[in-house]
Parts: C-alpha cells; sequence; structure tokens
C-alpha cells in the first residue's frame, strides 16, 4: 500500500473536552512491522519528529466530519483528530481506514463500539430490526419520532442507524418545516415534541446532521425549537435576541460572504450551546463533543481568513490609532480585537506565534497605551484583556518594546506606568482589574522568564529600565500612605494602637496589599535592585508603618514583606534594621495583641523563630540588648527563650575567644623582647618589622620601641631601619645596658558580634551615647 503525504494538523480532546493542537505535518498510512498492521504515522513539516503514530484497528470506530476531518477515540477519555488542509486528502486516508476496516467509504463513521451485552441482543434480534424506520414526518406522528428519538440515545447502533435515516430524503428539513406550521397554529403540544426531537437530534453528535441544522436556511428554526421546552411555562425568547439584541458590528465592512457567514453561524451555534442546551448531565456530557469540535474548527478558520486579510487588518489599525477616531468607534475597534485575541486560541501553537508577531508589527503596543489611557471603563478593561493575550503570549516582546520607546521627560507615557497607574486607579470596589494588572506586571518582571539564549542581557537591562523609571510610580501609593517614623510618632501622640494616616479605607488597603506583594516578589527575585531601592528609600520602616492599619490583612502583608527581607539571610539587610531599630513596631504589634491566638500572632512569632533556628547572630543580638525584657514574659511558645539561649551560648563563645585573644597577646610580647638583642659591642640592635603586620591595639607598643630605639625624644624621629647599628642624634652609637621595659598591652573588646565592616563605625559609637531601649507599648 503506497504512502500518501498531506498536510494535518493533530489534536486530542484533553479533559476539559477542548482540543489541543499538537503540531502540523503530513500524514500517511503504511505498514508498521512493530505494530503488526496498517498505521497512520504524522511527521512534523519542521523537522520530521513522529506526531503520530497510531494503527488502524477493525474495531476502532472512525468519524468523518465537514469533508476535512478525521476523528476517533484510541483509549478511554483519548480522542484524536486529524484536519486536513485538502479535502482530497482527507478523502484518500477515509479510504485507506474503510478498506482496512472493510468498510464503505461512502459512510461518515465506520462503528461504534457496543459491549458485548448489546451484541447478543442484537444477534438474537431479526435482521431487519437493526434498521431505523422513521415514521411519516406529520403532525400528527410527531410525539412517535419524539419518542423514538428518545429511545435510541442510550445504544451507539441505533443512533448511528438512526442518524443515516434523518440525514436521508431530507428529513430534517421536513421537520423544521411541521415547526413552522405549529407555531403558526400555535399548537403547544407539537412544539413540546419538537423540542424533544431536535434536542435528541443534537445529542446524537453527527457531524453531518449538524451542517443541515445549523445552515442558514435552518438555523433560525432550530432555536425556535428549542425555545418551546416543556417544563417552562412561557417559551424562551431566543430568536428575538438572535436578531433584534444581539447586533453584528462590522468595525471595518467585511467583503468576503463565505467569511461574514461563518461568523454568523459560529456566534448562534456558540449560544446554543451556552445558553439554550440545558447543562448536559453525566450520562449526557460526551453527546455534544462534536458540537464543541464544530465550533473549536470555525474559530479556527474565522481566525485565519482574518489574519490573510492583509487590507482588513491594516484598516483597523489605522483606524484604531488615529486621533480623529470619535471614541465609539475606537471602543468598537478594541472589542474587536479583544475577540479577534480570544479567537487566536485555537491556533496552533506556530499560527499563532505568527498571528501575534502580524499584530504586534502592525502595531497593537502603542494603540493600547492610547485606549488603556480613556476614560472609558470598558474600553480599558477590553485592553487589558488583550495586552493580557500579549504578555502570556511573550513577555519578551513587550518589554523588548518597553525599552525601545523613546525616553521623554514625563515618564506616565511609558506603557508599563500605564498599566501600574490603571492598576492603582481601578475603580472596582474588588479590585478585579488591579488584580488581574497585578499579575500581568508580576509577569513581566519576572527573571524566570528573562532567560531566552537570544538576549543575555534582557534580565539585566530591563530591570534597570524598571527600577529607574516605573518603580517610583509602583510606590506611590505607598509612599503617599505613610510616613517616617519620627513624623508617625508626633501625629500619633503617644499612641501606639492607632495611626492617623495608616489607611482605614477597604479599598485602599486592598491596593496597598497588592502593592505590598508585588514589593515581596521583587526582595525574592530581584536581590541586588530592590536592595538598593530599600536602602535609599528607608522603604521597610514606611512599610512597617501599616503594622498599625485595622485591616490585619494589611499588617500581615507588611509583615510578609519584611519576613522575606529577613529570609534572604543578607547581613546589608540585617544592618539596615538593627540600625533603623526597624524590629519596634514588630513587637509592639506582638504585645498589643495580647493573648489572642490569631494568624498575626503566629505570623509574628515565625519570624523570631526563623531567626532563632537560622542562628542569625546580629538580630539575636539586637533583639535580646534592646526588646527582651518586653519579650521575657511570653512563655506560651519557647522562642524568645531560646533566642536569649543562643545569645549566651554566642557570648560564652566571645569570652572563650576574648580570653584566647589575650594570652596570644601576651605570647606576642614575649617573641617581641628576645627580638631585642646585643651586638658583641653591646649596642641595641633591633629587627625591623612592618607596622602594617601588628594589630592596631599595640600602637603604644610601638611607640615605646620606637622610642627606645631613636633616643628619650622620640619626636621627629624616624625608626631604625639598619640591621647592623642604630645611630644616635649625635651621630654616635646608642648603647643601652638593660632591655626597654615591656610596656603594658591594652586590648579592646570585641563585641558580642564581630563583622570586618563594623570598624569604620567604632569612632562614631565612642563619640556617642548608648541608644536607650526605644519604650514599647504594654
Amino acid at each position: 500500500m503506497s504512502d500518501t503525504r498531506r498536510r494535518v494538523k493533530v489534536y486530542t480532546l484533553n479533559e476539559d473536552r477542548q482540543w489541543d493542537d499538537r503540531g502540523t505535518g503530513h500524514v500517511s498510512s503504511t505498514f508498521v512491522e512493530r505494530l503488526k498492521g496498517i498505521s497512520l504515522l504524522v511527521r512534523a513539516e519542521s523537522d520530521g519528529s513522529l506526531l503520530l503514530e497510531s494503527k488502524i484497528s477493525p474495531n476502532t470506530a472512525y468519524q468523518k466530519q465537514q469533508d476535512t476531518l478525521i476523528v476517533w477515540s484510541e483509549a478511554e477519555n483519548y480522542d484524536l483528530a486529524l484536519s486536513f488542509q485538502e479535502k482530497a486528502g482527507c478523502d484518500e486516508i477515509w479510504e485507506k481506514i474503510c478498506q482496512v476496516q472493510g468498510k464503505d467509504p461512502a459512510l461518515e463513521i465506520t462503528q461504534d463500539p457496543i459491549d458485548e451485552s448489546e451484541e447478543e441482543r442484537f444477534e438474537e434480534m431479526p435482521e431487519t430490526s437493526h434498521l431505523v424506520e422513521l415514521p411519516p414526518c406529520e403532525l400528527a406522528r410527531l410525539e412517535e419520532i419524539a419518542d423514538l428519538v428518545t429511545s435510541v440515545l442510550s445504544s451507539p447502533i441505533r443512533r448511528e442507524k438512526l442518524a443515516l435515516a434523518l440525514m436521508s430524503e431530507g428529513y430534517m428539513k421536513k421537520l423544521l418545516q411541521l415547526f413552522q406550521v405549529c407555531e403558526d397554529l400555535d399548537n403547544r403540544e407539537g412544539l413540546h415534541h419538537l423540542y424533544e426531537i431536535i434536542r435528541g437530534v443534537l445529542f446524537l453528535n453527527k457531524a453531518a446532521l449538524f451542517e443541515v441544522m445549523f445552515s442558514d436556511d435552518c438555523i433560525m428554526d432550530v432555536v425556535g425549537c428549542l425555545e418551546f421546552d416543556p417544563s417552562l411555562v412561557q417559551p424562551k425568547k431566543h430568536r428575538e435576541f438572535l436578531t433584534k439584541t444581539a447586533k453584528f458590528k462590522e468595525v471595518i465592512p467585511i467583503t468576503d460572504s463565505e467569511l461574514r457567514q461563518k461568523i454568523h453561524q459560529t456566534y448562534r451555534v456558540q449560544y446554543i450551546q451556552d445558553i439554550i442546551l440545558p447543562t448536559p448531565s453525566v450520562f449526557e456530557e460526551n453527546f455534544l463533543s462534536t458540537l464543541t469540535s464544530f465550533i473549536f474548527f470555525n474559530k479556527v478558520e474565522i481566525v485565519s481568513m482574518l489574519q490573510e486579510d492583509e487590507k482588513f487588518l491594516t484598516e483597523v489599525f489605522a483606524q484604531l490609532t488615529d486621533e480623529a477616531t470619535d471614541d465609539g468607534k475606537r471602543r468598537e475597534l478594541v472589542n474587536f480585537f479583544k475577540e479577534f485575541c480570544a479567537f487566536s486560541q485555537t491556533l496552533q501553537p506556530q499560527n499563532r506565534d505568527a498571528f501575534f508577531k502580524t499584530l504586534a508589527n502592525l502595531g497593537i503596543l502603542p494603540a493600547l497605551e492610547i485606549v488603556m489611557g480613556m476614560d472609558d471603563l470598558q474600553v480599558r478593561a477590553a485592553a487589558t484583556d488583550i495586552f493580557s493575550y500579549l504578555v502570556e503570549f511573550s513577555p519578551s516582546m513587550v518589554r523588548e518594546f518597553v525599552m525601545q520607546e523613546p525616553q521623554q521627560t514625563d515618564d506616565d507615557v511609558l506603557l508599563i506606568n500605564v498599566v501600574i497607574k490603571q492598576m492603582i486607579c481601578d475603580s472596582d470596589p474588588e479590585l478585579g482589574g488591579a488584580v488581574q494588572l497585578m499579575g500581568l506586571l508580576r509577569t513581566l518582571i519576572d527573571p524566570e522568564n528573562m532567560l531566552a539564549p537570544t538576549n543575555k542581557t534582557e534580565k539585566t537591562e530591563f530591570l534597570s529600565f524598571f527600577y529607574k523609571y516605573c518603580m517610583q510610580v509602583l510606590t506611590v501609593p505607598l509612599l503617599a500612605s505613610t510616613v517616617d517614623e519620627k513624623n508617625c510618632k508626633d501625629l500619633q501622640e503617644g499612641s501606639t494602637k492607632i495611626n492617623p494616616v495608616c489607611p482605614d479605607n477597604f479599598q485602599t488597603a486592598q491596593l496597598l496589599a497588592l502593592i505590598l506583594e508585588l514589593l515581596t516578589f521583587c526582595v525574592e527575585h530581584h536581590t541586588y535592585h530592590i536592595k538598593t531601592y530599600i536602602m535609599n528609600k528607608d522603604l521597610l520602616r514606611r512599610v512597617l508603618v501599616l503594622m498599625n492599619s485595622k485591616h490585619t490583612f494589611l499588617a500581615l502583608c507588611a509583615l510578609r514583606f519584611m519576613r522575606r527581607i529577613i529570609g534572604q539571610k543578607d547581613e546589608y539587610y540585617n544592618r539596615y534594621i538593627v540600625k533603623g531599630n526597624l524590629f519596634e513596631p514588630v513587637i509592639n504589634t506582638l504585645l498589643d495583641n495580647g493573648t489572642r491566638y490569631n494568624l498575626l500572632n503566629s505570623a509574628i512569632i515565625e519570624l523570631f523563630e526563623f531567626i532563632k533556628v537560622e542562628d542569625i547572630k546580629s538580630l539575636i543580638a539586637h533583639i535580646i540588648d534592646n526588646y527582651y525584657k518586653a519579650l521575657e514574659s511570653i512563655e506560651y511558645v519557647q522562642t524568645f527563650k531560646g533566642l536569649k539561649g543562643r545569645y549566651e551560648q554566642e557570648k560564652d563563645r566571645q569570652t572563650l575567644r576574648l580570653n584566647r585573644y589575650r594570652r596570644d597577646a601576651r605570647t606576642l610580647d614575649e617573641d617581641e623582647d628576645e627580638e631585642m638583642w646585643f651586638n658583641e659591642d653591646g649596642e641595641a640592635i633591633e629587627k625591623s618589622r612592618p607596622e602594617e603586620e601588628f594589630p592596631e591595639s599595640y600602637g603604644k607598643y610601638m611607640e615605646a620601641k620606637k622610642g627606645a630605639a631613636n633616643g628619650t625624644n622620640g619626636a621627629n624621629c624616624k625608626p631604625v631601619t639598619s640591621p647592623t647599628s642604630a645611630a644616635s642624634p649625635n651621630g654616635s652609637p646608642a648603647k643601652s645596658a638593660t632591655p626597654p621595659a615591656t610596656p603594658v598591652v591594652k586590648t579592646a573588646m570585641v563585641g558580642l558580634v564581630d563583622y570586618p565592616d563594623d570598624e569604620d563605625e567604632e569612632d562614631e559609637d565612642e563619640e556617642q551615647s548608648p541608644r536607650k531601649r526605644p519604650r514599647l507599648g504594654s
């Protein structure tokens, strides 16, 4: 059997009963030795990899739909479909399948799977009982027809036979003509029977019947039949909605009549599936899979036809970006693009890539800058949906556009700043739009999707851009709603519970929570840039003002921000927290919470528990030195006693280290004395040694040595460097009967936690009085 290659798309049906595209390739039917039978093979047109290898089983039911589709099931809940580019290719593969199974290619389905009991039942029946004989299409026989249609739904074989009977001799069109008669006569009983008949025919799940029922001549009569549900007192007015309420708006006139017809058909069939038909039961849920496929492939065709019409899209973009376009027209254009992008999700990946690249080349992102700044809420919502499609498709494409925008004096014109302003200014009490935009911003600044090998500098360049031009816009509401510690205390007038500048408005609190969530994400993923920003803006102090908010969720967001900072275990952050006494608002909140066992209490305890477990020495020392008296009474957890224990352990280690340091210093003194010796003439000679090799604590010792080597007056004298002799001021050798006395060594006390970077701060600490422990609220 010769191979026949045809271009196809391979689809599989997912758990949500939606078709997933698996790729495009060329199909052939050939004998596969491993499978021991004729099989369908699809190799990808891009790299020749095998997309599909499926043996044509004699017992598998194959179905041909819409002249270019072949659908079948290989296992339970695993449906496959081949969508052919040409009808001729579909017909040829269909003939191969029918040839293997010994079926007539004129059939649109080879067979249906049935269980053994049903096979036995049919074997016992006379052969004539396999045929479904339809009653004459007359008013008096509608009840009989309805009973017949309903009775066959449980039998796959009888459903197939009934479908063949309904497609013969124009039976469906005759039924729909009876609907017009019944409606004219107001024959409610007949209309109720027709409802049952049409609903049952839809559940037959046959594409050939759908082609007839959803044609321009028949679809409105189908909708009319489905209005007369016997369970309703009054019929629905679906036709009135479709013809009068639902208006088909052409933002740009569509000249292709086939495209117009396909758009109308898809909208109406989608309406039937989503609105008219009741939610199918578990038994019925698989009956409408072909209807879902019908809609899916219609959408694919619509997008492809529109994308191929270059004049149409060019005109749409021209009007969208034209300043002379009125707001109403622009609203229609934006809504069109929203639907267009939604339909594009049905495209296969490579076609979807081409689709969005086409939109980008035509200027979709500059257009969004314009429409997202409009006052019309519907337009902004539609533009946000379009922007989400673009970000989901390619965050890098959006980032590249943003960085290429002309750097104007007003940063508000940047697309990302427009998005941030939209988030901040969301008028929805539930902040639905703000939540969506925050998610998009998070995707754009996520380094995980900045790892494209084609642009290794994308992460550095974009984050530098974002923190330079956009971060200050994002934090405006946060900085406006908080004040620094000093001003906060002045405004509170001694109160530790009520903060006058902390936002009490629920919507504002929600917005601040969203901003804090984004900043917390930055702390975790933008180590350098966010650290610099926090230090420069003293951001953590401002955030911790929100610990006094009456909205507990906002206080938790502020605490989570600090917890993420401490979780970095970065000593720069730790010194910043210690220097600013930034634990004070957290401990005040813990004490104000009292004995209440709630989420806020648990979150604060977890913060200190983390510090204890990770043994962050600088923070432990700061907490115990400044706040332990306020915390020692908390005994329902062992966290603070554990911190005290860690503190004492480290203090003991430092004491041991100090003692060892002193012993080493005395040993060093003795070694230095031994380095002084006399030559044969009794001249004192000292072995030269660079000053930088000695610790600073030996400064006085060095001065004493210099004085001994250069005379009693060491001022303005240079140290002796000669290895053999030392000259006195008058030029004669300096003699000494005894070696110089060993000076007393004074060593500096070593702090509990010693950091090399703290040496520069010691002088300042000596000049200032010790910081008093903050007064904590009780």
